[in-house]
């Protein structure tokens, strides 16, 4: 085993994976992560995780996620697994995903359940998973540490009349359909942020600002995430993602999204980001001129958080 764990994953980026920025988007570098994690089951000794016939499941509690080279298409990619610490039903994952060259190109920490795959229950990982665990153990190394999201204990705020009392952006409406679902019938992991890119315009109207002050082509980028996944909407359950600014810096923008039911008021997740300005053509992170920033700080919601 390598330093920082095993091959669970290889392959490429797709054009049609790619989006408007010229990159591989959230929802599809989530998705080779979750397709990452079943590999990562596997080599635990469990690798029906994820079929429909499985009695045993893991489950996503939680991600940290830190983007730290963009993929573009026909970019060959590769991912490594490894388990950092492991409790009586739980354990943190990591996942290490590289260009060809071997520069780590995203990471990804997963707060994973070992629970019961109809009705989510947790119970005790047996002797035989945690000795291949042991085995597979890697401490998380510094590029994949939280940079600008702690990972603290948090208790989520997230709430449909929060969100409408606290004056939050809609920036997305809709009903989750079959194909967003996994084989249990739950919606996948990667669609909270891949929901979220979908509508995040919504809440940039100054990125024409940007790029005419700048005289340069501007688009936009995550650097890090922290996910909570609260509850797990199916097929015809409504989903709406109301979002807020919790900050500006000088080159980053601080965002919250709670996703929620907005029918019943059911909470799906809750996600916070740490956001960029990209020049389209020198692929660099660029300064907000003075005035953007100060209009991101009028924004922004004191006290926003998870």
């Amino acid at each position: 085993m390598a330093d920082d764990g095993v091959e669970i994953w290889c392959g490429g980026v797709n054009t049609w994976e790619c989006d408007e920025m010229g990159h591989l988007n959230v929802r599809f570098w989530g998705a080779k992560a979750m397709e990452g994690l079943a590999g990562l089951a596997a080599r635990l000794g469990m690798p029906q995780a994820f079929a429909p016939h499985a009695d045993t499941t893991l489950i996503v509690r939680e991600q940290h996620i830190r983007f730290l080279r963009e993929a573009r298409a026909g970019a060959s990619l590769s991912m490594t697994g490894a388990v950092v610490e492991m409790s009586e039903t739980e354990a943190r994952l990591l996942l290490i995903v590289r260009h060809a060259s071997g520069e780590p190109a995203a990471t990804f920490q997963l707060l994973v359940a070992h629970a019961t795959a109809r009705d989510l229950r947790p119970f005790p990982w047996p002797a035989r998973i945690r000795a291949r665990a042991a085995d597979l153990a890697a401490p998380v190394p510094a590029f994949a540490a939280p940079r600008s999201i702690p990972l603290v204990p948090t208790i989520p705020r997230a709430g449909l009349a929060a969100a409408q009392a606290l004056g939050l952006i809609r920036i997305g409406l809709g009903v989750i359909g079959p194909d967003e679902c996994d084989a249990f019938g739950r919606m996948r992991s990667e669609l909270v942020i891949g929901r979220i890119s979908d509508g995040v315009s919504r809440l940039f109207h100054h990125q024409s600002e940007e790029a005419a002050e700048a005289g340069r082509r501007v688009g936009g980028a995550v650097l890090e995430y922290r996910v909570l996944h609260l509850d797990w909407p199916r097929a015809g359950d409504g989903v709406a993602i109301y979002s807020g600014f919790a900050g500006c810096e000088a080159r980053t923008r601080r965002l919250i999204h709670w996703l929620v039911d907005p029918q019943s008021g059911r909470v799906w997740a809750s996600a916070e980001a740490v956001a960029v300005s990209l020049d389209l053509d020198t692929r660099r992170i660029i300064d907000l001129p003075p005035q953007t920033q100060a209009a991101y700080r009028a924004q922004s919601v004191p006290g926003l958080t998870l």
